[in-house]
């Protein structure tokens, strides 16, 4: 909206200029959204959720969001069925090609967590490292009196009870998280199955979104799956210490997933960022710790309600009403703030 600068003589022109501005703004006022509509990642659900109400009382704009996954999000901002996309995965070469003139905006900062169903044992109490989480999900270890396993909890109770594994059925940023990680710790696992937001598993048992494997490992006595940390949290499911590069059994705490994100130093132009598996030097980090993005094109009818949104839900309010232990956000380090921000301002009608 245009602005009007002090004077203190009122002439016909100035008249004439106010009253070009008032129309002009009730104009924009009235192509203004009162909706913005979002897909995709269910790990930026629960932020979202909290986001989304605060917003309305704030810019009176409606934020509907679908937590339909990673692959079919970056699906519907592609086709231009949704005003932003959501993911935990970085657009691929492919995927970005089709998406034309999208961009992507790391927004929010968390992570996946192995999570585990074993009769007498809570969170924390199993101890993994990234091999043996590798060789459970290729099959090699099949129950959890395992040697190797029993290596790694020395005094722990194991049961004698079998492994079942639980994946993701649909296409997942926290699958593309968790099978980089395994890549990354496992040359085995890097050449037979790989890392993308889906992947053909060895075994297993396949679950629709975070709550679809949260409920499936509820219900199955000696599961481990991967799932969001927030939805670990909500629904009562225990999680694993991970030993990360530096030797330390962590578990997933905002600090911890702080600590893996600080390893960022820079930020390439498309924004694609992986801190799974951070060196040695980070001695606190959380090993599958990862950004979740915000995808929108850069051209869109929505342009000014979409910059206004993303730039709030960046700013430190937006960020600190997720920033607790029940959903586990963590704060985004400056450098990365910086690249989102201007990332953002290519954003136009």
């Amino acid at each position: 909206m245009p602005r009007l600068g002090a004077s203190t003589r009122i002439t016909l022109a100035l008249a004439v200029a106010a009253a070009v501005a008032v129309a002009a703004s009730s104009a924009a006022s009235a192509t203004r959204a009162t909706t913005l509509n979002g897909a995709g990642s269910s790990l930026i659900a629960p932020a979202v959720a909290v986001w989304a109400p605060a917003y309305a009382k704030a810019a009176g704009v409606e934020i509907n969001y679908s937590a339909v996954g990673s692959g079919a999000g970056i699906a519907a901002i592609t086709a231009k069925t949704v005003d932003f996309g959501a993911s935990d995965a970085p657009l691929s070469d492919s995927q970005a090609s089709a998406c034309g003139d999208c961009v992507q905006i790391p927004w929010a900062l968390s992570a996946t967590v192995p999570t585990y169903n074993i009769p007498g044992l809570h969170s924390g109490q199993l101890k993994l490292d990234g091999p043996t989480l590798a060789n459970i999900f290729l099959g090699n270890i099949t129950n959890w009196n395992a040697p190797a396993i029993k290596k790694l909890n020395p005094g722990v109770a194991l049961p004698n009870l079998a492994i079942t594994t639980v994946h993701r059925s649909d296409g997942s940023g926290d699958t593309y998280a968790f099978t980089n990680y395994l890549s990354k710790v496992s040359p085995t696992w890097a050449s037979k199955v790989g890392f993308s937001t889906a992947v053909s598993w060895p075994g297993g048992v396949g679950g629709a979104k975070n709550a679809g494997v949260a409920a499936v490992i509820a219900s199955t006595p000696g599961s481990i799956g991967y799932i969001s940390v927030a939805y670990v949290i909500q629904n009562h499911l225990d999680w694993t210490k991970m030993k990360n590069a530096a030797g330390n059994y962590v578990l997933a705490s905002a600090p911890d997933i702080e600590a893996a994100a600080a390893t960022v130093k820079s930020v390439p132009t498309n924004n694609q960022l992986s801190i799974v598996d951070p060196p040695k030097s980070a001695t606190k980090a959380w090993p599958l710790s990862t950004f979740t993005y915000v995808i929108v094109h850069t051209s869109s009818p929505q342009a000014t309600d979409l910059r206004h949104f993303i730039f709030w839900a960046l700013g430190p309010k937006a960020q600190k009403m997720i920033n607790n232990s029940f959903l586990v956000f963590a704060p985004i380090p400056k450098v990365v703030l910086v690249a989102a921000e201007k990332t953002l301002n290519k954003v136009h009608s």
